[in-house]
């Protein structure tokens, strides 16, 4: 199924993932709206893309309802609904240094936030039209610091599995990526990004870590067949195995 001259809310597509995607997505025809919290980097995020003709910004944060719900509003009919959001700062932690706040963060951004657009975006969709959502290894492989994190990337992989059989025909399904090279490792691993990365890449079948390119591709792929449903695709070089 080709993108091209669909339409395609990409939320958090300013930056790693879904800025990559939606390089993907302009570059094959289709019309493309990114949304975000911050528009300054939704505006940034166009101009490394060339100011394409097909691609609006939206600012809009996916945990408030009536933010959704302008979300949609405004951008009317649409064919694919993808969110690559997810606000974990702070919720790297062990139990005893955990706040709650951090954690409840995390469960907006990454479980009732896509819960939301479910709701809302679903009445906009046709009958071919797809959502896709971002989990994650940690679901697969926890590690200390992690708890918060891997219940939630578990919560949403149940979730996406429900709304493919509500939803349906629509389609819904959860991409679940590995250690991918993004900015967000600043936050859980600070100074020790690189030296963190690269002792996972030794370990991992392919050898390196991953790039949002390869998480576009995947993502790329669940809105594109149209017989792929209530799945969770995983792209982490071999994560799960080691």
């Amino acid at each position: 199924m080709s993108t091209s001259k669909q339409k395609i809310l990409i939320v958090g597509g300013g930056s790693g993932m879904g800025l990559a995607l939606a390089r993907r997505c302009v570059e094959t025809g289709a019309a493309v709206v990114i949304a975000g919290r911050g528009e300054d980097r939704l505006q940034q995020a166009r101009e490394t893309l060339g100011n394409p003709a097909g691609l609006e910004v939206a600012v809009a944060d996916i945990t408030r309802e009536e933010q959704v719900v302008a979300l949609f509003t405004r951008i009317g009919g649409l064919d694919h609904i993808v969110s690559t959001a997810a606000d974990i700062e702070g919720a790297y932690q062990l139990l005893p240094a955990l706040d709650l706040k951090a954690a409840q963060r995390v469960v907006e951004s990454k479980l009732y936030g896509p819960l939301l657009l479910a709701k809302h975006g679903a009445p906009r969709l046709p009958a071919t039209g797809s959502m896709t959502f971002v989990s994650g290894i940690a679901a697969h492989r926890p590690a200390a610091r992690g708890s918060v994190v891997a219940a939630v990337n578990a919560a949403l992989e149940g979730l996406v599995r429900a709304l493919a059989v509500e939803l349906a025909p629509i389609r819904v399904n959860a991409m679940s990526p590995g250690w991918v090279d993004t900015a967000i490792w600043a936050q859980v691993a600070g100074d020790r990004k690189d030296e963190t990365l690269a002792a996972m890449a030794e370990r991992l079948p392919v050898a390196r870590i991953g790039q949002p390119d390869d998480i576009a591709d995947a993502i790329a792929f669940l809105i594109g067949n149209g017989f792929t449903t209530g799945t969770t695709l995983h792209v982490e070089g071999g994560h799960r195995l080691v």
